[in-house]
This record gives structure tokens, sequence and C-alpha cells, in this order.
């Protein structure tokens, strides 16, 4: 009888382990989220039940599941087009503004951002006048996820040594001696750690989980490296892309003079810098040190945000001009930041992802006519840049 509630228990604990990280690796990462909502959502939705330009998100889980959000995140145009009730109800409803797609985004970077509006509606309402709530902060994931789960670990631990050492004691009456006849708390522990240090099957179990857990930081060290999503680095100047390009309204390339016409889209010069400040604002110290550098005749170093490594190959204006992408599909939303942080991946994994659902831009362009006639007489779907050679090693790699 002892030995089944012994294996009773022992699977009681592996089942609320299993739950535990389910529960955490579904839930997402609300801090990533915020960014992803903040720089790519909130120009249309909000995270409550309020309208912007679409409707609010809150309580959007309730209303949809996860794999139509992921769908219609993901290419909306085609969600209505299927004729889907709900999709064709909210174009109607919302004067027929097409949503942006964002085909790149899986499933973490949509789950954290469900997680945010998640944690939005959850927060409490500050009142007129009250000090503001802090921003939301990393709930899970990351090295967050892995404390947890190794605090997790340490308690189930100790909560099974302490229903052995009930079960040894309760073994111990049933065979007929009392709890003042047992052997002292302290050599019971002893006793009980000694019996799960010599049982093989604990043994082995706990090998493995850390076998397992081991594999999983090495696996997921290998795939980080070279992956940059997120960096943010320190710029000689305080430059504000949120107040040049989103509230001055400058186009991308009045500085980047190649991002249309170019592999590369440039670093802008300080001359470029100086079309305007030569007379506005010349007294910031920030634009000092552009007259600093001009005087010292020395470039500006500006710290390169977005690098790809020197195999592949990227070209500029075949993706912003032939293939017409804003820089938002790459950069993120460039004019509401601050700082300029890498937003995506840019993994290779990210570029096919990209190349295998991402319609070829053909109106207008008589190169793609024969590609068009070609593709169309074999199948109905629109032609992916995957169906032009968008998947073969040599366009990135030769």
């Amino acid at each position: 009888m002892i030995n089944n509630i012994s294996k009773k228990l022992l699977t009681l604990v592996a089942l609320v382990f299993v739950l535990t990280i389910q529960s955490f690796a579904q839930d997402g990462d609300a801090a990533a989220g915020e960014t992803l909502f903040k720089n790519n959502c909130a120009q249309c939705h909000a995270a409550d039940a309020s309208v912007v330009v679409g409707p609010g998100l809150a309580g959007i889980e309730d209303r949809r599941d996860f794999a139509w959000i992921k769908k219609w995140v993901n290419n909306p145009a085609a969600v209505i087009s299927s004729g889907d009730k709900y999709a064709v109800e909210l174009y109607e409803k919302y004067n027929k503004t097409q949503m942006t797609a964002f085909p790149a985004y899986g499933e973490a970077e949509i789950k954290n951002i469900l997680a945010y509006v998640k944690a939005a509606n959850a927060a409490p309402v500050v009142a007129e006048g009250a000090p503001a709530a802090a921003p939301v902060q990393e709930a899970s994931g990351g090295k967050f996820f892995n404390v947890v789960l190794v605090s997790l670990l340490v308690i189930m631990a100790l909560v099974l040594v302490a229903l052995l050492a009930v079960l040894k004691l309760l073994s111990t009456i049933a065979q007929g001696g009392s709890p003042e006849s047992s052997v002292s708390g302290l050599e019971s522990f002893k006793a009980t750690l000694k019996g799960l240090a010599s049982n093989k099957t604990i043994v082995t179990a706990v090998i493995w989980m850390f076998v397992l857990l081991g594999t999983k930081a090495t696996l997921d060290g290998l795939y980080s490296i070279g992956v940059h999503q997120g960096y943010a680095p320190t710029q000689p100047i305080n430059f504000s892309h949120k107040l040049h390009a989103g509230d001055m309204e400058i186009n991308c390339a009045y500085c980047h003079t190649g991002v249309y016409k170019g592999k590369q889209s440039g670093i802008p010069s300080s001359s470029i810098c100086m079309n305007c400040h030569n007379t506005i604002k010349r007294e910031s110290p920030e634009i000092q040190k552009i007259y600093t550098a001009i005087e010292k005749n020395q470039p500006i170093e500006w710290v390169r945000v977005h690098n790809l490594p020197d195999l592949a190959y990227f070209n500029h204006s075949q993706h912003t001009n032939v293939a017409g992408l804003d820089c938002a599909n790459c950069h993120g939303d460039i004019k509401n930041m601050e700082v300029v942080e890498q937003r995506h991946t840019l993994t290779m994994g990210w570029c096919i992802d990209c190349h295998r659902k991402t319609d070829v831009n053909a109106k207008g362009n008589a190169y793609y006519d024969a590609l068009l006639t070609a593709h169309n007489s074999s199948s109905k779907e629109a032609m992916k840049v995957e169906d032009i050679g968008g998947l073969e090693c040599a366009k990135c790699h030769y």
C-alpha cells in the first residue's frame, strides 16, 4: 500500500511539473509583446476595448482561437477572401480598411503581443491624479523562465523528500512501531536521502532531467549565436528617429540616400545633417557634436545596428523599390523609435519564411509577365517569392 502511495505521489509531482512548464510556455512574454504592440499595432489598435482605426484587442482570445488570430495577423487579406464570416464582418464594419499583414510573425511574437494585451487589461485602473502604473515587466520567458523552472525543481525535490519521510514514518507505525520508537527526525531525513540516492529510478530521472535542461540551454545558446534581436547600441549623437521620421515626416531616403536605388541604404554624412542644422537648433549640445566633427574633418562614427553576415547578399533596392516593401517590414516601426534597435532576428529562417509567404509585386512590371503566365497555368494561388527562385541558395549565397 505504501509503495502504491509513493508511486501516486511521484506521478502527481511529475504532472504538476509538466503542467507548470506548459503554462509558462503558452503565456508568452508580456514585456516583449509590449514592444511589438507599441511599434506595430498601436497605430490602429488599442490594448483595451476602445476603437482607434480598428477594434480594441481586449478579449480577442475569447472571441477567436489562436489559430485564427495567427492566420489573420500573417495574412488578413487571405482570411477575408476565404469568406470567413467574422473576418468579412470586421472588414465591412471598419470601412473596408485593410489591416497590414505581418507574414514574418510566428507563434512566439503573436503570443507575446497577446500576453501584453492580457497584462494591460489586468492592470488596475489608475485614478486621475494618481501616479501612473509601472510599465509591464517581463513576466515569463528568457532568464525569468529559467529561474522559475529551477526554483520549481528545487521546491518539488524538497516536497518529495518530505513526503517520503512521512511515508517512512507511516510505514514504521504500520509495522507495529510508534512515532516515539522510530528514529529521530534528522536520522529519518538522512535515511530518506540515502534511500533516494540509492534508488536507480529516481537517480536516472534526475540525471535525465539535468541532461535535458543542459541540452536545451546548449541548443538555445547555439541558435542565438549571431542573432542580435533587441540590439540597441548607444550612438555618438542622440538622434531621434521618432522626431525626424515620425513627427517631421522626413523620408528615409533623405538621409539614407541609397535605400531605394542601391545595395546599401547608406549612412548619412555630416553635410546632410547640416542642410537643416546650419540654422536649426545650432546651440544644442548634440548638434555641436556635428560641428566638432566637421571642424576636425572626421566622420561621425555611427554604430551599425542591422548587420547581416558577409556570406549573405542583400540588396535594399530589390526589396524597397522592386518589391515595394516598407522599411518597417524588416526594421520595425522606425517612425516611433527614439533609439533604433533590431526588432527582428534577421536570420536565414526569418528571411526564408518571408519569401514563402510574400506575394510577388508584379503589378505594372513587365519583367514578371512571362513568369505570371507560367505560374497561373499551373496554380490558382498567388505567385510567391519562393515560386520565382526566392529559396535558391545562390540567390543570397554565391
